[in-house]
């Protein structure tokens, strides 16, 4: 009868335990071309974006803080633009890498980007760059923000 008790105890707290960790596990929600936003932070194969976040507010100055690949860079650095909601370039700036760049796994970099003259929906866009200009090179990941 113990040894009974026991085995069903022991079931029971091995499944709440798993139950406990699968609510715990945050489920990513995929984007248009595969990207996906987990715990707020934009992901994809090449490039990681940890602030801003998608959709987020954010000022006409802000910092864009993340992980490209290292075959996103050329001389540790890679273009940044923000798009209006009209299709026009309003903002850039320069994402440079904190580390050696010349590898294929992430590198982390920020950046300081600044909006002329616009509040409203926007896209950040993180442009691979190129420096061949071969179009099969050519890469850029974006996502959703708000200038205020």
């Amino acid at each position: 009868m113990n040894l009974r008790i026991t085995i069903a105890l022991v079931v029971l707290f091995v499944v709440v335990i798993l139950g406990a960790v699968l609510i715990a596990t945050p489920t990513p929600i995929s984007g248009p071309n595969g990207d996906t936003q987990e715990e707020g932070r934009f992901i994809s194969e090449n490039v990681k974006v940890s602030s801003p976040r998608p959709d987020s507010t954010v000022l006409k100055t802000f910092t864009v803080i993340g992980e490209a690949r290292g075959t996103w860079y050329f001389e540790a650095s890679f273009s940044i633009f923000i798009i209006d909601a009209n299709g026009v370039k309003v903002g850039q700036g320069i994402a440079q890498a904190a580390e050696n760049w010349m590898t294929e796994d992430f590198v982390p970099f920020t950046a300081q980007v600044t909006v002329e003259n616009y509040s409203g929906p926007a896209i950040l866009v993180l442009l691979k760059d190129n420096p061949s200009g071969l179009p099969e090179n050519d890469d850029s990941v974006s996502f959703p923000i708000v200038i205020q």
